[in-house]
């Protein structure tokens, strides 16, 4: 049986030592960063390669997923995204989320933009997980923290008007809200990871608050 303590089933099969950058060039400079690198690494037959790769460079970033476990909802926002323009809508319902200015702890984000984004003070979350969510190109990573609030405060329009920001708080239940992972109508990778991870751990949320 696994346990969280035990081996891990799988290991990466070379590390940091196993590539070195040779060429390493900004490609684009504008509120985010293109790299263009060279480096060679080796390969499973026991050679090495040598590569260009484009590296997009955005920041870290830190999402929440805010639920109530005594009503069984969870808080969720909605607001305009340029790089769903090609998708069904550029709205797109999320989890709240914020980038890492330097010096902040994922918790101060989190926070920070629980408050601006759902109006909401929460305590102390708890990671889900920290994850790449495309690491063949982009160095961004993500963490996923889980905050309990009382979602009976969450409502009306947020964001930050100086930063172009036009939020929309929806407090959906649990059930309803994994049902739209489910029908592909959340296709935030935080949002459907999150309510995922809920679907299987909302008992024990449930059962710590009725102790």
């Amino acid at each position: 049986m696994s346990s969280e303590h035990s081996k891990p089933a799988w290991a990466p099969s070379f590390g940091q030592q196993d590539y070195r950058l040779i060429n390493d060039e900004t490609a684009f400079q504008g509120y985010f960063r293109v790299k263009r690198l060279t480096l060679e690494h080796k390969t499973f037959l026991g050679q090495s390669i040598e590569i260009t790769r484009e590296l997009f460079q955005r920041g870290d970033a830190v999402c929440v997923l805010l639920y109530d476990p005594a009503k069984d909802s969870v808080v969720l926002v909605e607001q305009f995204r340029v790089g769903s323009l090609q998708g069904p809508s550029p709205w797109m319902l999320e989890v709240v989320a914020g980038v890492v200015e330097e010096g902040e702890s994922s918790v101060q984000v989190a926070k920070r933009e629980s408050i601006e984004e759902a109006g909401l003070v929460i305590g102390e979350p708890r990671r889900i997980i920290r994850y790449l969510p495309s690491g063949g190109g982009c160095d961004e990573w993500i963490d996923l923290l889980y905050a309990e609030v009382d979602s009976e405060q969450a409502r009306g329009i947020h964001g930050l008007p100086e930063e172009g920001e036009d939020i929309r708080v929806h407090v959906l239940s649990s059930d309803d809200a994994i049902e739209l992972v489910n029908q592909g109508v959340i296709n935030s990778s935080p949002a459907i990871i999150g309510l995922q991870w809920l679907a299987l751990n909302k008992l024990s949320l449930q059962g710590a608050v009725d102790a």
